[in-house]
Parts: C-alpha cells; structure tokens; sequence
C-alpha cells in the first residue's frame, strides 16, 4: 500500500478522552486502510505505535494515520499544518458532566480541598438554598450571563450532595445512580412519549392529571398532601397544600380561619392558588418592585443633594417613583 506521500494520505484522529479511547467511526475505514497508524502520549498500544520524530512522520511515504488526544502535540500539530484532514470523536450532549464529576471526586479525595472535604448534607443545605434563589433572580430578571451560571451553581450542589452519599458506609449511592432514577422517572411518567401513546394525554393540561396519577401510583402515596415539601418558602407551601387538597375537593371553609396573622395570611395565600395563581411567585414580584422603588426613590434624592438614609416620610413621598 506504500507510494509516494500527499496531504491525502494523512489523517489525525482526535479522540476525547472524556469517553474513552473510542474512535470515531468515520475514521475506521482510513486505520483499516493506512500504511502505518501511529498514537502520541498516553494512548493504549494497541491503537498503533508511538509516533516518530517529526521531521521522519512528515518525510514517510504511504498513508498514515495519526491517533492522538492533544491537538496541540507536536506530531498532531505539524499533520495539521501541512494539510492533513482531522477527524474527531464527536462528543455526546452531557459530556462535560463527566468532567464536571471528575473535579467533584478530586475535590473530595486525599489532598483535594480541606473546606469541601469537610460538608455534609446538613451542612450544606443553606448554600443549595442559596444558590436556587440566586437562580431564580436570574430567571426573573431575564438575565442570561447570570442564569447560566446560577445552573451551574446548582449542579454544583447535586454533584456535591452525590460525591458525599458516596462515601455513606451504610446506605452509599452515586451520581450516576441519581441519574438513573431520574431516567427511569421520566421515561415511567411519559408513556405517551416512550411506551407507544397514552390515551389519557391529550394537551400539557392533560398530561399535568397524568403526572400527578403517575406519582401517585407508583409512591403508594395515602394522602393527597404527601410529597408535599413542608420545608418550602411558607407562602409556597400554603399554596402547594391549597392546590393539591381544591383537586381532591376540600371546600374552602375547611381552610383556616383569619383569626390570627398566620391564618390570615394563610387564607389569602389559599385564595390565589385556588385561582391558579402561585402565591410566593406574586408576592415576591410584589416585593421586587417595591425594591427597585425604594432605589429609584434613594437615587432621586441624591440627584437632589439629599442622604436618602435621613429621608422622612415627607421627603420619601415627594421622591417615590409616580408620585407628584
């Protein structure tokens, strides 16, 4: 198969080790074909052998094929830059999640990090609580340099709660065992998408019915406010118990009274969710504007050579944003 050499005849295959030493299937007809198949670095024998000095892999002749996980290898790079064609291995959707693991487990192992080394679950709750708030800020103000980050944020805390139920002697599980139990949820929870149709769903309306019969079924739920996150925001949870008991026909006059301030908030909470509106998510737009008034009130009276932090009410009202 020798002859003389042209940029035809060389290939780089640039594999990403993040999968393994897996090749790229378009690049198994040229390694079947190939005078010579070489590897650089670390790269298992039995792909080819090592690369040659430069000046002797640009001066062989006959079709050769370069393997190799560094672009910027020497070898790799002289191929490269004389015309070589570059395959590489495509990697899936998720790939960088692998990485992501991998810098999880390092921060976690011996002479990894001594603060990370140091969390628990408990530990750790105020920082997921954190962090899932900053993300809904950045969702709520559109913001989308912010919003990717903030979900990587958050991954960060499903990969640390992970990396830490790993090393549980008693009940261990891993990463890859949440996933799984995701996969499995939602793939059981939409038969109209995996199992062949589902002649219960019919629009998203449908579909939220069947999710909720789903779950049902398949925890051995007894109650209608199992599940229900008694730890959320209390508005939130007001709501969340509102609409799920209005679905199960609770009447209103069962809810509680407004004799005291936390029935009273109780029952205006109930009233919004009964009207298909999320109490935690009004109040807290409420609240925002609110904030953002009080701002724009400071940065008037500073505009007008005034401390807003000695602002009386008088002076408050004459700068609060729409008012005379």
């Amino acid at each position: 198969m020798g002859g003389v050499s042209s940029v035809s005849d060389r290939t780089v295959v640039l594999l990403d080790l993040r999968l393994g030493p897996v090749l790229p299937a378009t690049a198994l007809p040229l390694l079947r074909a190939a005078d010579a198949v070489h590897v650089t670095g670390d790269l298992p024998a039995d792909l080819g052998t090592p690369a040659p000095a430069v000046d002797e892999l640009l001066a062989a002749t006959g079709s050769i094929v370069l393997i190799t996980a560094d672009e910027t290898d020497p070898a790799a790079r002289a191929l490269l830059d004389a015309g070589a064609r570059l395959i590489r291995t495509e990697a899936p959707a998720g790939a960088e999640l692998l990485a992501a693991v991998a810098v999880m487990d390092r921060l976690r192992s011996p002479k990894g990090c001594p603060w990370d080394a140091e969390q628990t679950h408990d530990s750790l709750r105020q920082y997921l609580i954190e962090e899932t708030y900053e993300l809904v800020e950045a969702i709520e103000d559109g913001d989308r340099v912010a919003l990717r980050e903030e979900l990587g944020d958050v991954l960060l805390q499903v990969l640390f709660h992970a990396r830490i139920a790993q090393e549980d002697a008693a009940d261990p599980f891993t990463v890859d065992e949440v996933a799984d139990d995701l996969v499995r949820k939602l793939v059981g929870r939409h038969p109209h998408v995996f199992a062949g149709g589902d002649p219960a769903v019919r629009d998203a309306a449908t579909q939220t019915v069947r999710w909720e019969e789903l779950k049902q079924a398949e925890k051995k739920r007894e109650s209608s406010v199992d599940g229900v996150a008694l730890g959320a925001p209390a508005l939130a949870l007001a709501g969340k118990l509102i609409s799920r008991t209005v679905k199960k026909n609770l009447p209103a006059d069962l809810w509680p009274g407004d004799d005291d301030p936390g029935a009273a908030l109780f029952a205006i909470a109930a009233a919004a969710a009964a009207r298909g509106v999320e109490p935690e998510q009004e109040l807290r737009a409420v609240a925002r504007r609110f904030a953002q008034d009080v701002r724009a009130a400071e940065q008037s009276a500073r505009a007008a050579g005034l401390d807003p932090a000695e602002l009386d009410a008088v002076a408050w009202r004459k700068f609060w944003p729409g008012k005379d």
